[in-house]
This record gives C-alpha cells, structure tokens and sequence, in this order.
C-alpha cells in the first residue's frame, strides 16, 4: 500500500468549472459620458426620481405648491379679460423665495454632504472622472433641478398670457427676461447651497445652514432697506441689497432689463448696477473655487 507521500501517487489537481461569466469587450466610455450621466443622476436625485418614496414628496409638493399660484393668476386673468399679467415675470422668484429657498436647503445636502460624509466620492473618481469635472457635475445638476422649479410657472403665465391675447412680444420678451435672470438665481442658489453644504458633512447642520443663507439674509436686507428708504438714505438700501442672494439677482435684473423691482431700494444708475454685475460674477467664481479645495482636501485624507 503506498503513502501519501510517495511520489507515484499523483498529487490533487485543481479543477476550473466554466459557469458562463464573460469579460467586458464592448467599447468603453470616456469622460464625458461618465460626466453626462453623474448630471442626469443627480437631476432626478434632486427630484426623488430613483430614490425611495418618502424622497418624491417633499420636492414633487414643492413644484406643485410653486405652479398652483401662476395657474390661480392666470385663470383671474382670464376671466377677468385683463390686459396684463396680474404679477410680472420678474417678480414671480422674489415672491416665491420660501419655496425655492426649502428645496435648496432640502436637496443641496442630499447632492452634497452624503458622498463626503460616506466618502463614496472616492469610487466616483476611481473611474475615469477628474475631481473637478464632479464639482462642477455636481453643481450643473443642483442648478438644472432649481432653474426646472423657477422656470415652470413662468412658463404657465406666458402660456396664460397668449391664451388671454396679450401682446404676443410682450409676453414673449417679459418672459425671456425672466427666464435669464432665474437662470443666473439658480447658479447663485445652487453654488451658494452646495458650498455650505460641502463645508459640513452632517445633512442636518447643512439644511439649518442653506436656511440662514438664504432666508435671514433676506430677512436682514429688507429690514435694513425699508429703514433706509424710510430715512432716505437710498444708497443704503441699495448697496445693502448686494447681501443677499435674492435681492442681488432682483436688482441686477432690474439693472439689465428695466425689470419691475421686488425691493425698495433697486439699484439706479450705471455704478451700482455695475457692482451688482461684478457681485455676481465674484459669488460664482468664488463658490466655485472654493468648492475645488474643499474636494481636493476631502479626496486627500
């Protein structure tokens, strides 16, 4: 009888089963499709599409709650054969700002805080992803998903406004006024949100913070504008108007195209107007920046 140990006992062999699997040989995606799909990702996160149930309510009630006052316009407006729109393009965002200013504390977080507190930032840029194209993915979904909120009723008072036969250019260039200025809101919003959030981890802290952002300092402008006005101390009130999200995006609209002011106290003149410009420019460009440093720390711890 032989050992195990003798050498004309052949030794177990292992045995490799082929079950089917097949290695990936399509064509692989570059950047950009990668970037493209991370943006319309983040778009229906933003909206609850792709998340659970409990995720749809909050942002699909706030689109309601923001289209139900321009349907209530419009149909006053018709059946009342009025000859103009009963509140104008450009002040439809500054009256709804507690609407817009919930979804933005809502959702920025949710886009924001939860892939660098999980740190599930890191297998986004495991894959052929540059740490600044996810900032600005990032930023370009949470503007896209506030500028759909800004732009519906908008597009509910021209549709109103063409089937009461207003004057077709004029609503058509009221609304295109609008349109741009909400545009701009909605980067200003967005970066603004998304820099906040970036800054703390905690989705509580970061809700807490985009609120006090966006509504007290709103609080606190109108506040120190109506006192001025009161005073006559205009330019006050217009420079105080650059602390303000809402405020500065009314008072450059109102600059550019000889808006219909939401503010007491709206820039007047070329200098101020200029100033508004460059504020803009400056919170963008600045958000941003920042935004680029605080991922370049978090990918390096």
């Amino acid at each position: 009888m032989s050992s195990p140990s003798d050498p004309r006992v052949a030794p177990p062999r292992g045995v490799i089963h082929d079950i089917g699997y097949r290695p990936y040989a399509g064509p692989r995606l570059g950047e950009g499709q990668v970037a493209f799909s991370l943006f319309l990702t983040g778009l229906r996160n933003c909206f609850g599409l792709g998340r659970s149930g409990k995720s749809k309510v909050l942002p699909l009630l706030l689109l309601v709650l923001m289209v139900l006052p321009a349907l209530i316009l419009v149909a006053v407006m018709v059946q009342l054969k009025m000859d103009q729109q009963l509140l104008p393009y450009a002040r439809y965002a500054m009256v709804t700002q507690l609407l817009v200013s919930v979804f933005v504390a809502a959702q920025a977080p949710a886009l924001i805080s939860r892939d660098l507190r999980f740190r599930t930032i890191t297998l986004y840029l495991a894959r052929p992803l540059r740490r600044s194209t996810y900032v600005l993915v990032r930023l370009a979904s949470l503007t896209a998903a506030v500028f759909i909120l800004l732009v519906a009723p908008l597009l509910v008072l021209l549709l109103g406004g063409l089937l009461a036969d207003l004057s077709v250019w004029g609503q058509v260039r009221g609304f295109l006024e609008a349109t741009a200025a909400v545009l701009v809101l909605a980067a200003v919003l967005a970066c603004l949100s998304a820099l906040v959030s970036a800054v703390t981890t905690k989705r509580g802290i970061a809700v807490a913070a985009v609120i006090v952002v966006l509504l007290v300092s709103y609080t606190v402008v109108s506040a120190i504008q109506g006192i001025s006005v009161d005073q006559g101390n205009d330019t006050l009130g217009q420079a105080v108007g650059l602390f303000c999200p809402f405020t500065l995006i009314d008072g450059l609209q109102h600059w550019v195209f000889n808006a219909p002011p939401s503010t007491p106290a709206p820039p007047e003149g070329t200098g101020i107007g200029v100033v508004f410009l460059i504020v803009t420019v400056l919170v963008l460009a600045g958000s941003v920046t920042a935004m680029l440093l605080r991922y370049r720390k978090a990918v390096s711890v």
